[in-house]
């Protein structure tokens, strides 16, 4: 493979040694990420029936729910349990920035968030009160928050711009694989007649073993470092100063392509994250599709299969289509959330079992994007701030997307007369203006990413 960079790259020229191990181990650290995040809607039916059957709470609880039956004037209780979704987040958005900013080794840090939430995930299969249940979710989200920001980023050091698309397409796959598997795993706890505890308690060995494996990994940055000052040695260009952390979030917020693309995410994560949260119960319940352990093992296989072949379908499509079509990575992202939008109807309207062949195409649409959409930020940030765009990315489209998403749903269903479809209806919209963005942005990726490889170079 040659050295030479095209026009617009931004990052190493070559593959970084090590490279194809610290992306399967990240990969499959990424699985068990997603699997700890969806476990739980797949049991909240059994959750809302031992954690919220007795009316009476008092505390935090009883203060919560007295604050959303006065807001919603009615039973809350399905907004009470869109609170875990909302708990997990909020912890998680808030400390990614803090988290990545951390003058420790990277692979050190993923070592210590993994283990922090593989055990908040075991210690939720013992909470017997809901807010045992919210705090272990807190925690988790914090566990996950050390990850988060710097797992791209790592991956974005070891492989050049040409790759790097199709690169991050395999670990993002294990957004809808990961979360596939946690409906299944909450699917087969209930099929084999197990209390809802033990899908939290499966988690927890191999976190803790893959937090041990990440001690004995190698960091690209310090590769990048010595190629960075060669160059600099050469050109007589000075090492680049140090800016605060508000000062590189004005940078990333001022660059039209990462405003764009995070706003666009920000809709995508509000629509996906609330639906997500509570499809397994909205079939369970609202739309009679079969029991809840049958409805999960089904929604679970058409998840694995429709985000796998979309995540790697559209990481591809956007690497081949780089130097043909103008701002690809948008381009891309923008029409599969525009075709989707009218497919989450279908998946609403239809009749079942018609209505699972709409869950696929609807899935596979809104996944297309997340290869090329996290590519494209990666492109458009220099390599060594890459972490804190990526902490600032998630804090904006978390804080403004799925914190409120799961809570919003439970809401709006409760004030409709327990009528989820309604609720899903509203929060699909979002899919439509997330598609819109990115079409309109796709104009100035290309000149963004340009311009921080001549930047850098």
């Amino acid at each position: 493979m040659s050295d030479k960079k095209t026009p617009g790259d931004s990052g190493p020229a070559t593959t970084v040694p090590g490279a194809r191990a610290a992306l399967i181990l990240l990969v499959v650290i990424n699985l068990f990420n997603y699997i700890d995040r969806q476990v739980l809607s797949a049991v909240v039916p059994q959750i809302k029936e031992t954690l919220l059957a007795n009316p009476q709470h008092s505390g935090v609880i009883g203060f919560l729910l007295d604050i959303l039956t006065r807001i919603l004037g009615s039973n809350p209780e399905n907004a009470l349990v869109g609170l875990l979704g909302m708990a997990f987040m909020v912890s998680y958005m808030l400390f990614s920035p803090v988290l990545s900013a951390l003058p420790i080794k990277r692979w050190w840090l993923i070592a210590a968030g993994i283990t922090v939430w593989s055990l908040a995930s075991g210690a939720s299969g013992l909470a017997t009160t809901f807010g045992a249940l919210l705090l272990t979710r807190c925690f988790v989200g914090f566990g996950e928050a050390a990850y988060g920001p710097l797992a791209p980023s790592i991956l974005s050091d070891y492989y050049p711009v040409e790759k790097r698309g199709s690169v991050l397409s395999w670990f993002y796959l294990a957004i809808p694989v990961g979360s596939a598997l946690g409906f299944v795993m909450g699917g087969l706890v209930l099929s084999a007649g197990l209390s809802w505890n033990w899908a939290f308690y499966l988690v927890l060995p191999p976190g803790i073993l893959l937090a041990a494996i990440c001690l004995f990994m190698r960091d690209p940055r310090a590769v990048a470092a010595d190629a960075a000052a060669r160059a600099r040695s050469l050109t007589n260009r000075p090492a680049p100063k140090g800016e605060s952390t508000w000062q590189l979030y004005r940078k990333f917020w001022a660059n039209k392509s990462f405003r764009a693309n995070t706003i666009a995410m920000t809709a995508m994560t509000f629509a996906i994250g609330g639906i997500g949260f509570w499809m397994p119960t909205y079939f369970h319940e609202y739309r009679h599709a079969g029991d809840l352990a049958q409805v999960n093992l089904i929604f679970g296989a058409i998840l694995v299969v429709s985000g796998l072949s979309a995540t790697l379908i559209g990481g591809y499509m956007a690497d081949k289509l780089r130097t043909k079509l103008k701002g690809s990575y948008f381009t891309v992202s923008g029409w599969a959330m525009i075709i989707a939008f009218p497919l989450t109807l279908g998946m609403l309207y239809a009749p079942f079992p018609l209505a699972w062949v709409f869950v696929f195409l609807t899935c596979f649409g809104l996944f297309l994007n997340t290869g090329p959409s996290n590519t494209a930020l990666a492109n458009v940030v220099a390599p060594h701030h890459r972490a804190s765009a990526f902490a600032l990315n998630i804090l904006v489209i978390h804080l403004l997307g799925d914190v409120l998403s799961p809570l919003a749903i439970g809401a709006i269903t409760d004030a409709a007369g327990n009528n989820m479809t309604i609720a899903f209806l509203v929060v699909s919209l979002l899919v439509l203006v997330g598609g819109i963005v990115w079409l309109a942005g796709a104009k100035h990726l290309d000149e963004d990413t340009r311009r921080i490889s001549e930047e850098h170079d």
